[in-house]
């Protein structure tokens, strides 16, 4: 063997020395795709899959696009509905049911039943913005998104998808429909308000950014909402079609950021919003049917590989009562991958087979879509875990450190909008405590009342739109011998027209009890809901914001009326609306 002189063995070491340098400078330059990222998952090569997608019939493959809903609640009598979609599971004319409301241990029974009856595993999944309790009784209940921006904390995003994500796939949940990333830019709009993380695009990025950690390295599909951004409308699209007046470069600007942010961070999913954007496409057609929205700007400009799904398509901004078919082929020729929550999906699903059979419809779009639906359920896993353990579902939902975490998020989100230094905390006296609401519900507040009058001696007065002229006018006497008058707001939102859910009489009531009540004198506005009402009353000098009126929120503006908290939230929002 031929002796190898230092001088070699020196270079050699100097060569790979070299080599250890560069290679891992080079890798930092493009990061490595993580496994629950959607650039990782639609980008891997599956003979599995194209065999399947090669076997599978027409019918088979349009049955996978289409989402049902049911009731999440035990419907094994007779149930119609039930009935109909049990046959449609068996028959392979869905591929995936949203949950809607009931409990959680019935969701799981009833989940694992069609799953047992399906020939391919279903997506199973639900609109858990606040947690699964959204949906489903005895699971954790979360605050809003704009609470959890308020407490400018990514970990505590990152912590409240994950504990989702543990108690939806302990129930058989694979998807949830959030988070909403829509920019509340308009504090008129009735429909997404403190759904939203506000107004701040950075803010909106981070912390729906680290939410779509959190659901998707926990094995839940992430799905951003409602594309291209529904934060500036003032129409609920659940009744009307509402229509965002942006061109394209305010859309780039400004909407489109978050979206765009979701798109590079991984997300598996988005969801398509009936809205119209005439600036864009030239039309009042709603985004979710627009090719123009759907395949142009998501999949072709923003570089879109994840599953496009439609919002919910029994809504009044796309169905009018009798237009199934032809929404349904409209929403796949757009270029959606799942079409959520059909008022009819054996029409929905009839309709799209004739539509590719005439060719309105190109074959390799549907193995396209289908070949997408068919790599997430493969990243799930759903072959190896589609049934659940049923002994762990009440075990694993709503447990400690999942409520001791939602009472964190309501603690840290509080929020002193404004402040007079002689109002907070409340000094001993008697307190006047006025429920504002935009509803007669005896119950909002009740159990709050109670605990106020535990604190202070308090006597607690209703005001909603049906209060009569003599409750106004003893209510008005009574402030005025009370030591101190609170204001706790019930109103989650505004009216759907956009202006303010008050009554004429309830808002001139309030101006008029603040010219009543001296400086000195505590005069506090907690809105327990959207933020913006807070706007309407400027003459008010402390105003407090919890974004929720959960128990929680409830029990930490009781703590700082007592002095014993100090608010830690930040207004994710600018009361006066933004101009991008």
């Amino acid at each position: 063997m031929k002796k190898i002189s230092p001088i070699t063995i020196a270079l050699l070491c100097f060569a790979a020395l070299l080599i250890a340098i560069s290679v891992p400078a080079a890798a930092k330059s493009k990061p490595s795709q993580k496994k629950w990222q959607a650039q990782y998952i639609f980008s891997r090569k599956d003979s599995d899959i194209e065999k399947e997608l090669q076997r599978m019939t027409l019918d088979e493959k349009i049955g996978q696009m289409i989402i049902a809903q049911t009731e999440s609640r035990n419907n094994s009598g007779g149930d119609p509905n039930y009935l109909q979609l049990q046959r449609l599971v068996q028959q392979g004319k869905v591929g995936g049911i949203m949950f809607m409301k009931g409990d959680a241990f019935n969701a799981a029974m009833m989940a694992n039943h069609f799953q047992s009856l399906a020939s391919r595993p279903l997506l199973m999944s639900a609109d858990m913005e606040r947690g699964l309790a959204m949906r489903l009784s005895g699971a954790t209940e979360f605050p809003p998104n704009m609470a959890l921006a308020a407490t400018g904390n990514p970990e505590l995003a990152y912590a409240m998808a994950k504990a989702i994500a543990g108690e939806a796939r302990t129930v058989g949940i694979h998807q949830s429909y959030s988070p909403n990333v829509d920019l509340n830019i308009n504090p008129a709009n009735p429909v997404i308000n403190t759904r939203s993380f506000g107004d701040n695009v950075p803010l909106a990025i981070t912390m729906s950014n680290a939410m779509i950690e959190g659901f998707q390295a926990n094995n839940v599909i992430a799905t951003a909402k409602h594309f291209p951004g529904h934060g500036d409308v003032t129409v609920d699209s659940h009744l009307a079609l509402p229509v965002l007046n942006a061109d394209r470069q305010r859309l780039f600007a400004y909407e489109l950021r978050p979206f765009k942010a979701a798109i590079d961070q991984g997300i598996i999913s988005i969801m398509t919003g009936h809205l119209a954007v005439p600036r864009l496409t030239g039309s009042m057609e709603p985004a979710s049917v627009s090719k123009t929205i759907v395949t142009g700007l998501l999949r072709n400009e923003l570089g879109f590989q994840g599953l496009i799904i439609t919002d919910a398509m029994n809504m009044k901004a796309l169905y009018n009562g009798n237009n199934v078919p032809e929404m349904s082929v409209k929403a796949v020729q757009a270029g959606n991958d799942l079409l959520l929550f059909s008022p009819a999906p054996e029409l929905a699903h009839a309709a799209i087979i004739r539509a590719v059979q005439e060719g309105a419809i190109p074959m390799n779009q549907i193995d396209a879509s289908v070949k997408r639906i068919l790599q997430v359920k493969k990243w799930l896993q759903l072959e190896e875990k589609k049934l659940v353990d049923l002994n762990r579902v009440q075990s694993q939902i709503s447990t400690n450190s999942h409520l001791r975490l939602a009472a964190e998020i309501s603690s840290r989100s509080l929020t002193v909008v404004r402040q007079d230094p002689r109002h907070l905390p409340l000094k001993n006296g008697r307190v006047l405590n006025i429920i504002l609401q935009d509803k007669s519900n005896p119950e909002p507040g009740r159990e709050y009342a109670e605990k106020l009058n535990r604190s202070f001696p308090s006597t607690t007065v209703r005001i909603d739109p049906k209060t009569d002229p003599q409750t106004y006018a003893s209510t008005l006497a009574a402030a005025g011998t009370a030591d101190a008058v609170i204001i706790s707001s019930y109103v989650q939102v505004f009216s759907g027209s956009g202006t303010l859910r008050l009554t004429g009489q309830q808002q001139q009531f309030i101006h008029s009890l603040a010219q009543s009540i001296p400086e000195n004198k505590p005069l506090i506005f907690i809105s327990f809901g959207t933020p913006y009402l807070i706007n309407a009353f400027p003459e008010i000098k402390t105003a407090v914001c919890t974004y929720s009126s959960n128990r929680e929120s409830e029990d930490y503006a009781l703590l700082l009326l007592r002095g014993e908290i100090k608010p830690e939230g930040s207004l994710p929002v600018s009361l006066h609306g933004v101009t991008p």
